[in-house]
């Protein structure tokens, strides 16, 4: 029941974000549960910064992250989505993952976010200003 990005945008929608790290899993396992008992889609989310790059090499460098984020989700998606009975999209963006989660929210019909209680960037923002500007539920998996 994949949704393709960009089609058919879902009116409300659980926005889970990953880091690709093994902490991932568990915090996918949770939104898909979410998404499961409130019938409701799921956009999953991993956001990424370019902060090492030489003249030239930024697209290529983009290019080679986000087709590794596409490897390790096929295998996210093999075992925690695939015939589950959901509707789902993976995205990827640049940027700071709490800049990136405000601007779904402004855009999207957002009921919850599921996130690693660890993927908050140190200093940028702490996980209670950024409920205050979602304005939605957050589940932060440990």
């Amino acid at each position: 029941m994949k949704e393709i990005s960009g089609l058919n945008a879902p009116t409300n929608t659980i926005l889970c974000t990953i880091d690709l790290s093994e902490s991932s899993k568990q915090t996918v396992r949770w939104a898909v549960t979410m998404a499961q008992q409130l019938k409701i889609h799921l956009t999953i989310l991993y956001t990424y910064r370019l902060l090492h790059y030489r003249n030239g090499e930024v697209l290529q460098l983009k290019k080679k992250m986000e087709e590794e984020a596409q490897k390790q989700f096929i295998s996210l998606e093999k075992e925690f989505l695939i015939g589950k009975g959901i509707q789902y999209d993976f995205k990827t963006e640049i940027g700071f993952v709490t800049d990136r989660i405000e601007d779904h929210a402004k855009k999207n019909s957002l009921s919850f976010l599921v996130m690693n209680k660890n993927a908050n960037e140190s200093g940028k923002e702490t996980i209670a200003d950024l409920m205050e500007h979602i304005h939605v539920p957050v589940l932060l998996v440990p």
